[in-house]
Order: structure tokens, then sequence, then C-alpha cells
């Protein structure tokens, strides 16, 4: 808690440009993501292009093991689906990062691709769409 023993008035003229502030500095952190064309209640004002965000991921004999024992009993590889997700997560904050660069605070369209790489020994994940400002 802050504490002012000054003239109040002050502190009431001050109060709106402090929230003002507060308000476009958390506006700039925010970023929305989304696989829509447009985001309801948002206008886009800028597009600023297409934006990506790529992982590879090695996969780990003792999964891959693990897995095809699951697959042939006809479970499911919680193991791979882990990596799956952690992996389409990172795809997803590094187009968040590139869109930021970007000037971007907001991408839609986004779509995610998984493929293998290297003979079925790598797993590729990317996510695409388009960096844009919105108001």
């Amino acid at each position: 808690p802050v504490s002012y023993s000054g003239d109040l008035d002050v502190l009431d003229r001050i109060q709106p440009i402090l929230l003002h502030s507060l308000i476009i500095n958390i506006n700039t952190y925010i970023m929305i993501l989304t696989t829509t064309p447009i985001i309801q209640g948002h206008e886009i004002r800028e597009y600023k292009g297409v934006v990506a965000g790529e992982t590879i991921i090695a996969a780990n004999v003792l999964k891959d093991v693990m897995a095809n024992i699951r697959d042939f009993f006809g479970g499911r590889s919680s193991s791979y689906e882990k990596v799956l997700i952690e992996g389409r997560e990172a795809a997803m904050r590094e187009l968040e990062e590139r869109a930021r660069q970007m000037g971007a605070n907001a991408v839609v369209g986004i779509h995610i691709e998984y493929g293998s790489v290297n003979q079925g020994t790598m797993l590729m994940i990317a996510a695409t769409g388009t960096a844009v400002v919105v108001e």
C-alpha cells in the first residue's frame, strides 16, 4: 500500500493518468491468438503479415518402444501426447514472440501443422497465422 500525506487534490488528478498508463502497459503485453479470421469485439486496424513459429523434437527410443507396445494393445501414449503438447506450446510461444517483434498485438487464422522429419526420428510442429493490430 502507498500512503500519501500531501494534497489529495493532486492525487485525484494523477489517479486517472496512472490508470490510463497502466491500461496501456497491460495492452502492450496482451497478445490475442486465435484460429478464427476475425476477433469478435475487436476491429483489425493493420495487417503486419504472415508469422510462423516452429519447433523440432527428437524422438526418444524408450518412448518409441512404449508407444509401439501401447499401439499394439490399443492404448493411449501419454508420453507422446505430452511431447506433442509441449511442442505445440513451444511453436505458439515462438509465433507470439515473432508477431510481437512485427508490432502486432494479435494473430488471426492460426493453423498448426505436424510432420515428421529425418526419416521419422524427429517431429516438426509449425504454427502459422497472420499478425495484426487490433483495437
